[in-house]
């Protein structure tokens, strides 16, 4: 064959391009974000991109060793003068020979993801691990033979009641130019965050230290990942930031991360260290964004799912891709951070969450921590969405948990024009029900697409996809304008009376946007992205109804929208896809990154982490991929909203057209209908 399979991640895009086309030309062509400012003459380095190989199941392509061109003497010449990091490639030298998977590192993109987890308001309780000391040491005296650090323990254990001191050679190096530094005098930072460990010394500073330290509360996801820098003197969140998990090149959703470890030997190896390369780049990031030295950093708390938890750890995560999901440990952990490849003070510890379960991870633990279901009298229905979606149910009597595999659809890949969140993706849209008109919002700007001044405010970033909010929120008020019948079909241009009604093929796609005229992109809603949202949107809704059969309930009293993602969706278009089930309005509310929350719960209070310790061994774990009606309530919930439940509160708000485009034939929408089993 003359092409090739060109699978780009974290775009999720993918084509067949000719073989010999240059990465950066395919790129162009499929209309991927990486970046390059000389022309393709290999000096600028923007259009760097990481090639992966092996077998990726989840994309259905094996990757060689020879699926680009080798290096030539232009990357032969930067690598001399500037240097590349290992696997990566010049995207305008080398050529495409054979199927490939590339992945865009955030430097080489244009538009650079936007990772929507910020912090949330939250006052924190303040009872931190790490607490620091003024300590006056005495001076070494060659009739008392004892070590610097042991006259350091001696003098907490007299002053302050510190007993049992350790330190790790890392601290013990520093010790003494410290202590002579400052005189005898020294602010210790000593760990004490589990009173069935020993206290350890983390860090030292010369004489007394007025200035706060600091810690990192990490929400290791999936797909992002997002990092809030923390005093530990209030509380406060000196800085935030984040960025797309450098594992997407690997698959995009767990499993078929799982896969890519089964396929390929030392797969688990090579994820372990680009999420801690990941995770080491964004603590420099959140120090430098706040002006603090890493080293002024004595803690982490992360929180991921099972699978995020296994590969950070170093652990192979192959047992959780097959029954009955086994965990190597559920329990909390604490390590030390330069464990993980973090450059942190020397002495710095993390501490992840613990588990629920297989398939239920610390980042539940950590909403579960944030939303404290537990201590309410309603009944209260929490979805932390993402790739894998978590879902708890519960009051103070009984509080229950689950997974539910949704895949990347909600975060717009798997979908014809979808992408990441970032500048120029639409984000927000609506259709008139008369006209069938769309009107449109990207991200970037506040301004919709039918007001003026809508091309100055995009002239920057342009109109380049559609998002995960916008893709639900296209699929929702496409039902509501009569464009989408309720087993999901689009009607064709007779049926729905637009012209933006397209044939493809034998279905039919929907025109939100055209500038192919001006050499822009053309972004549609196909029948393909709405199988993609309906597979996605069933899992999310039969996780949910598992966990309301196990309490015997049918209505819920508040639905919580958890999650970056989670923040970001509109509770209507929610509910007029069948997301969740049916509630008051009123009652659907988002707790933005909860997850996150729960992190800096934990980080600022040892606590919140006795707490959540105990509560996860009372949340009680519904097995979503053995129970026999979660195929039952799937199937039912591929209907838009639903096929046999009804929707009361959503009744009140919005009449969906009792319409059908249940027929076969050509692309025009003409012929018999299919006949019914």
């Amino acid at each position: 064959m003359d092409d090739a399979l060109v699978i780009f991640t974290p775009s999720g895009k993918r084509a067949h391009v000719a073989k010999g086309t240059t990465v950066l030309q395919a790129a162009r062509q499929m209309g991927v974000d990486l970046d390059s400012v000389c022309g393709g003459r290999g000096i600028c380095s923007k259009c760097q991109v990481s090639v992966g190989q092996g077998e990726f199941a989840k994309h259905g392509v094996t990757v060689s060793a020879e699926a680009l061109s080798p290096v030539n003497a232009v990357e032969e010449r930067y690598e001399r003068v500037r240097g590349l990091k290992p696997g990566r490639r010049l995207g305008c030298q080398a050529c495409i020979q054979g199927d490939v998977v590339l992945d865009v590192p955030p430097e080489s993109q244009v538009h650079k993801q936007v990772i929507r987890k910020s912090a949330s308001e939250r006052v924190m309780q303040m009872d931190p691990a790490v607490r620091v000391y003024l300590v006056d040491v005495p001076e070494p005296d060659m009739h008392e033979p004892l070590g610097d650090f042991q006259r350091l323990a001696k003098a907490l254990e007299d002053g302050f009641g510190v007993t049992g001191l350790q330190a790790d050679l890392p601290v013990l190096s520093k010790l003494q130019p410290v202590l002579r530094k400052g005189n005898w005098q020294v602010t210790a930072a000593v760990w004490q965050g589990d009173a069935a460990q020993a206290p350890r010394l983390v860090a030292t500073f010369a004489g007394l230290r007025e200035a706060p330290l600091y810690g990192l509360a990490i929400d290791l996801g999936s797909t992002t990942i997002a990092g809030h820098l923390v005093s530990l003197t209030d509380g406060s969140v000196l800085a935030s930031s984040g960025l797309m998990n450098p594992q997407i090149r690997f698959g995009e959703d767990l499993m078929s991360r799982v896969s890519y470890v089964m396929m390929n030997p030392g797969g688990d190896v090579e994820m372990t260290s680009v999420v801690r390369e990941g995770l080491n780049n964004l603590a420099k990031a959140l120090a430098e964004e706040a002006g603090v030295a890493t080293a002024e950093i004595v803690e982490t708390v992360v929180v991921c799912n099972p699978v995020m938890h296994h590969l950070l750890l170093g652990i192979d995560p192959v047992e959780l891709g097959q029954a009955p999901f086994a965990l190597a440990t559920s329990e909390a952990i604490t390590l030390p951070a330069r464990d993980l490849g973090l450059d942190l003070a020397a002495g710095a510890q993390c501490y992840l969450l613990p588990l629920i379960a297989g398939h239920v991870g610390a980042d539940a633990a950590a909403v579960a921590l944030s939303e404290a279901p537990e201590t309410k009298d309603e009944l209260s229905l929490i979805v932390d969405v993402g790739t894998n979606a978590e879902i708890l149910l519960g009051n103070k009597a009984r509080v229950l948990a689950c997974s539910s595999p949704t895949g990347p659809a909600f975060e717009g890949a798997q979908i014809s024009s979808g992408q990441r969140a970032a500048p120029g993706a639409i984000e927000r849209i609506r259709i008139d029900p008369v006209t069938k008109e769309p009107r449109f919002r990207v991200i970037g700007s506040e301004v919709w697409s039918d007001e003026e001044g809508f091309a100055d405010a995009i002239a920057t970033t342009g109109v380049t996809g559609i998002c995960g909010s916008g893709i639900i929120e296209a699929v929702a008020e496409m039902r509501i304008a009569g464009l989408v019948d309720p087993s999901g079909l689009i009607g064709s241009s007779e049926q729905t009376g637009t012209p933006r009604s397209m044939p493809t093929g034998r279905t039919h796609e929907y025109v939100i946007y055209d500038a192919t005229h001006e050499g822009g992109p053309r972004i549609t809603v196909t029948q393909g992205d709405i199988r993609a949202i309906q597979l996605a949107k069933s899992a999310l809704y039969a996780g949910a109804r598992l966990l309301m059969d196990e309490l015997g309930v049918d209505h819920l009293d508040r639905v919580v929208l958890a999650g970056a993602f989670g923040a970001h969706i509109s509770p209507l278009h929610a509910m007029v896809l069948g997301m969740i089930p049916d509630c008051e309005i009123g009652q659907v509310t988002s707790a933005g990154n909860a997850a996150g929350t729960g992190a800096r719960m934990a980080l600022c209070s040892v606590a919140a982490r006795r707490s959540i310790e105990a509560q996860v061994k009372r949340i009680h774990k519904i097995e979503t991929a053995i129970e026999p009606r979660f195929q039952e309530h799937f199937v039912a919930a591929n209907a838009i909203p639903h096929a046999t439940a009804d929707f009361p509160h959503l009744a009140t708000l919005v009449t969906l057209p009792a319409v059908s485009f249940n027929v076969a034939g050509g692309g025009d929408g003409a012929g018999r209908r299919r006949r019914r089993g």
